[in-house]
């Protein structure tokens, strides 16, 4: 049985960073490309980064390009997204996810395979 388990969300002010993570069970990491998305209230599920599968390319929304890393240890089973100079806009909740198919865990063509429940970030002072 897969299983993605975010931590690390938590309350922060704004300016502030937080390092979210993902551990990976029940799949062969590197067989996966990953990536976080997240969902503020009454919005639509929003794409955040991705990361191929050996971690040697990165992608990121454009609204978050330069305050976020995504980064990956196959050997761990572990994704890491660091957020840094974090807005109230940034308020939400970040899963991550992992598919077979780049395209994908990019946010494109359909729902990635396997998501995690979710880690809550709050922004706010």
């Amino acid at each position: 049985q897969v299983q993605l388990a975010e931590s690390g969300g938590g309350l922060v002010q704004p300016g502030g960073s937080l390092r979210l993570s993902c551990a990976a069970s029940g799949l062969t990491l590197n067989r996966y490309n990953m990536g976080w998305f997240r969902q503020a209230p009454g919005k639509e599920r929003e794409f955040v980064a991705a990361i191929t599968l050996s971690g040697r390319t990165t992608y990121y929304a454009d609204s978050l390009k330069g305050r976020v890393t995504i980064s990956r240890d196959n050997a761990k089973n572990t994704v890491l997204l660091l957020l840094n100079t974090l807005k109230s806009d940034d308020t939400a909740i970040y899963h991550c996810v992992a598919d077979v198919l780049l395209d994908v865990v990019r946010g494109l063509r359909r729902t990635p395979a396997y998501w995690g429940q979710g880690t809550q970030v709050t922004v706010s002072s």
